[in-house]
């Protein structure tokens, strides 16, 4: 079948998903600008950290669509199974924002960050393996180091927030910069893809 409506319910996914994590704000109780940080200022960098991720899978994701022309059932369900694991970060955002960044909320936040990245990654080799060793994705992502270096990002500050001063704050402070870093690194604009899906265009 055609990736149409694939993407098109994965679209519609990533828009809920996004509403959902607005609609968790808390609205400030009082009308001044103290109000709001000390209400919801927690809340609105979770939501921004969380928002970005949730951007970049969406265009990762749109992009990466643009090199398959069908999909079978493999395809389908691994795409199911990074919306399983995205679909899980509004609750992952509130308990976070809520426990103002304690560990526990924090360790499960960044495991929900790596099953995505890892269900990307699977999705990514599915695609792969359905259109063959020449295929368009393969040669646009090449040994995607990016994808790589995110999971061992999202590892790296699970295990701080679990092991570095388990008493105080140092390791959620870690694992918080690592996810950042991530968000960082993704947002640099990639045009591997744009380059293969110009030359792909062209050619087929």
């Amino acid at each position: 079948m055609r990736p149409g409506r694939l993407e098109a319910f994965s679209d519609g996914v990533l828009a809920i998903i996004i509403t959902i994590m607005v609609l968790e704000l808390r609205v400030p109780e009082g009308h001044r600008l103290s109000d709001l940080v000390h209400t919801t200022g927690v809340g609105l960098l979770t939501y921004l950290l969380s928002f970005v991720y949730v951007g970049i899978y969406w265009n990762t994701h749109h992009h990466m669509f643009h090199l398959v022309r069908r999909v079978n059932g493999g395809v389908l369900w691994a795409n199911l199974a990074l919306l399983f694991c995205l679909s899980l970060v509004p609750f992952t955002t509130t308990w976070v924002s809520e426990s103002r960044f304690e560990q526990i909320p924090v360790v499960i936040y960044g495991l929900n960050l790596l099953s995505a990245a890892v269900a990307y990654l699977v999705l990514q080799r599915v695609i792969i393996r359905q259109q063959g060793p020449e295929s368009p994705l393969r040669r646009a992502v090449g040994a995607d180091r990016k994808g790589k270096i995110s999971v061992v990002f999202d590892v790296i500050g699970i295990l701080s927030a679990l092991t570095i001063d388990r008493g105080g704050r140092v390791g959620v402070w870690i694992a918080l910069a690592c996810f950042v870093a991530i968000v960082i690194m993704w947002v640099v604009p990639d045009r591997r893809i744009d380059r293969v899906v110009r030359q792909y265009g062209t050619s087929g």
